[in-house]
């Protein structure tokens, strides 16, 4: 039994990997949202691309500046404690205790 290649197959294959890899640098779509949250696009920390971030959604719902407000001062306050905790390692590591 002697082995053909079926080029009809390999060249549909390749056709459509070209197809595929092309959609995938193809722009996306973006959607214009208008929520309450785009009240604070203009807050400290809101940049370009991106704007006004909110990965967990914590803001949606009740969106108030007193909610905003205290988020925000949370926040600051979790990353002085990390920082504290940082470095509290760095001294114990450095033979400081």
């Amino acid at each position: 039994r002697t082995f053909l290649p079926n080029y009809p197959i390999m060249k549909s294959a390749i056709i459509a990997t070209i197809i595929g890899s092309a959609a995938a640098f193809a722009p996306a779509p973006v959607a214009k949202t208008t929520s309450a949250v785009s009240a604070f696009e203009d807050e400290l920390g809101a940049q370009p691309p991106l704007g006004f971030f909110d990965p967990f959604g914590m803001l949606s719902g009740d969106v108030t500046q007193e909610r905003f407000d205290r988020l925000r001062y949370v926040e600051i306050k979790h990353g002085r404690i990390c920082q504290l905790a940082f470095l509290g390692q760095v001294v114990t590591r450095g033979g400081l205790h």
